[in-house]
């Protein structure tokens, strides 16, 4: 199981919100490269950036953020803003791995179909749900979209990385949601398409859980955690050691 340690970006700092509240935010790290150099120092393999500002905005706001990130020889993928062709380009040739699409491949699932014309398994959708609806625009809006109508849409139209987030948990330590992304592994599961969870993990026993899904489901590529760090609810190095 993949471990994506996550760096949340807004106003040019390391932040992490409540069920994607930006006025209930906490300052984790002046510098997100600070946080990306101990995340990397711990052994993380990959990390999970949110431009913040990108996905209230709609458009990529932390190019140069993801570059100096990028250099420190992590693979990396970025998600927030990702509205146009451009966007994804401009993440990708600033060192990004991965670039997650979410606002638009809900709008339209086309969309999703085009970048993996051109751009391959370096395209993933992010998927993020408040009680089983997509959430929209840095979760701002919810639509009517049913978020596994959503993951079998783009999943069969190629898209082989789907990040589904469960806003309900998000950055509230309460527990990830495992029914939900276990129906999401079901989900996927005939169109060859990986899941990566989000929301929710908040210590090492949502960790075996997850691992247990691991077992039962090839598709599962791993896990986005995010305050269980920085709240030290987990110790990452310790973490990745069992790997």
């Amino acid at each position: 199981m993949n471990i994506y340690p996550a760096i949340d970006i807004k106003d040019g700092k390391c932040v992490r919100l409540k069920q994607g509240v930006a006025k209930d935010k906490t300052v984790y790290f002046e510098d997100p490269l600070d946080a990306a150099k101990m995340f990397a120092d711990n052994g993380a393999k990959w990390l999970h950036l949110v431009d913040l500002d990108g996905a209230f905005a709609g458009t990529l706001c932390t190019l140069g953020i993801l570059s100096k990130i990028a250099a420190l020889g992590v693979k990396v993928q970025i998600g927030g803003g990702m509205r146009t062709k451009e966007s994804v380009k401009k993440a990708l040739d600033a060192g990004a791995s991965r670039a997650i699409v979410g606002t638009r491949a809900c709008s339209e699932p086309s969309f999703a179909s085009e970048l993996v014309s051109l751009f391959g398994d370096k395209i993933a959708v992010g998927i993020d749900a408040k009680s089983g609806k997509v959430a929209i625009k840095g979760w701002v809006e919810v639509s009517k979209v049913a978020a596994l109508d959503l993951a079998a849409d783009v999943a069969k139209r190629g898209v082989k990385t789907i990040i589904y987030t469960d806003i309900d948990t998000d950055g509230m330590l309460t527990g990830a949601n495992i029914p939900a992304q276990e129906a999401m592994l079901k989900t996927l599961e005939p169109y060859g398409a990986n899941l990566i969870a989000s929301g929710g993990v908040s210590n090492m026993k949502d960790i075996k859980k997850l691992s247990e899904l691991g077992l039962k489901y090839k598709n599962f590529d791993g896990a986005i955690i995010g305050k269980a760090l920085y709240e030290k609810k987990i110790d990452l190095k310790e973490l990745l050691k069992g790997e």
